[in-house]
C-alpha cells in the first residue's frame, strides 16, 4: 500500500545540500525536526500544494496535488488538516468563526449544519466557553487549540503539524497532541501525522512511531522513541 505522504528528493534550505526523502506511513505519527533555516517549515505548504518545489516531487494518497486543477485541488484538501506555525488565525474573527471558515468556504453544509459541526470540534478542544473571543484576546492555548479545531474541520485522513506545541505545557501538548491522532486502532493512531519543528517537549517522544532529525548536512538521524 503506497504511504499518505511521500517527499521524493526535495530540496531543503540552501545550506542542506542532501535532498529529503521521506515516507510517512498510514497510521504513524512521525515528528521531523531541524534548525529554525533548515527548510522544514515548507514541508507544509509543498503537500498541500500551496507551493512547489525547485526539484523533486511531494504524493499525498499517491497525487501530486499541485499537479490538479484548482478545483481539484481545493477538493483534495479536505483529506488533509494542516496547522501553520503561529497557528494562523485571522484576527478579525473570533475563534470559533475561525474554525467555521474552511466550512464555509469548503462545502456545501447548510449554516446548521456547519454550527452543529463546530459545536462538537470547539467541546472536543475544550473551547465553548473561549470561542467568543478574538485571537488577540485568547492566550497560546486557546489559540492553538482553535487553530487544531480548524485543522481537522472535514476530519483529515492525514495531517500537517508544524511546531504544534510551542509555548505550550507538557500537558497541553500531550492532550492536544491525543486529539490530532483521533482516537486509536489496531494499526496505530487513526490518522496520519508529521510534525515538523525544532524540538518535541519532555514526554510526547514516546507517543510518536518515528523522530528523525536533520542534520546540518541534510542526513536524516532517527532518534530514539
Amino acid at each position: 500500500m503506497t504511504a499518505p505522504l511521500i517527499f521524493t528528493g526535495i530540496p531543503l534550505s540552501p545550506r542542506v545540500s542532501t535532498p529529503l526523502d521521506l515516507e510517512v506511513a498510514e497510521h504513524q505519527t512521525v515528528a521531523l525536526l531541524g534548525e529554525e533555516d533548515s527548510g522544514l517549515g515548507a514541508l507544509g505548504g509543498y503537500a498541500l500544494g500551496l507551493e512547489q518545489p525547485a526539484t523533486g516531487s511531494v504524493r499525498v494518497f499517491g497525487t501530486v496535488i499541485a499537479d490538479l486543477p484548482e478545483r481539484q485541488r481545493l477538493a483534495f484538501r479536505h483529506r488533509v488538516g494542516y496547522l501553520p506555525a503561529g497557528d494562523g488565525l485571522l484576527q478579525n474573527l473570533s475563534l470559533r468563526d475561525n474554525v467555521a471558515l474552511p466550512l464555509r468556504f469548503g462545502s456545501d453544509a447548510s449554516d446548521r449544519e456547519i454550527e452543529g459541526r463546530v459545536n462538537v470540534l470547539l467541546a472536543a478542544v475544550r473551547l465553548t466557553s473561549a470561542g467568543g473571543a478574538r485571537p488577540n484576546r485568547a492566550n497560546d492555548e486557546e489559540r492553538r487549540r482553535a487553530a487544531l479545531a480548524r485543522a481537522v474541520a472535514f476530519d483529515p485522513a492525514l495531517l500537517i503539524l508544524e511546531q504544534p506545541f510551542d509555548r505550550l505545557s507538557p500537558r497541553a501538548g500531550a492532550e492536544l497532541l491525543e486529539l490530532a491522532r483521533g482516537g486509536e486502532t489496531a494499526q496505530g493512531a487513526r490518522r496520519t501525522i508529521l510534525i515538523t519543528g525544532q524540538e518535541l517537549p519532555p514526554g510526547l517522544q514516546r507517543r510518536m512511531d518515528h523522530i528523525y532529525r536533520l542534520t546540518r548536512a541534510g542526513v536524516l538521524q532517527p532518534e530514539p522513541v
